[in-house]
């Protein structure tokens, strides 16, 4: 069982900057893909970033070069630094957990979530 718990949202304005953070139990391996996703009212939810088991990382075109994701293997903890904030990042940002190594902006396609932290962004 992969248990995930994110930290680090808050409120900010715009321009801005956060950093959230995913602690990772229960997996060590490093053979599945690990990414960040984003729900805000009214939205579905949306893939924001990803990290696959080759390293390979993938961004929204919403967030790229804004946000950049990030993984330490020792502390097994994910990582997406969030710059430039606008409005419309505010959401309730997830660290997402799949056992296959791909990433996918499939939020359905993911085997495990965290509880979720909350980013708002104000103008």
């Amino acid at each position: 069982q992969v248990q995930l718990v994110e930290s680090g949202g808050g409120s900010v304005q715009a321009g801005g900057s956060l950093r959230l953070s995913c602690a990772v139990f229960g997996y060590t391996d490093n053979s599945g893909c690990m990414g960040w996703f984003r729900l805000a009212p009214g939205k579905e939810r949306e893939g924001v970033a990803g990290i696959d088991y080759n390293g390979i990382v993938t961004y929204a075109d919403s967030v790229k070069g804004r946000f950049a994701i990030s993984k330490d293997n020792a502390k097994n903890t994910l990582y997406l630094q969030l710059n430039s904030l606008a409005p419309e990042d505010t959401a309730m940002y997830y660290c997402a957990f799949r056992w296959s190594g791909w990433w996918s902006w499939d939020y359905k396609a993911w085997d495990y979530w965290g509880q979720g932290t909350q980013v708002t962004v104000s103008s």
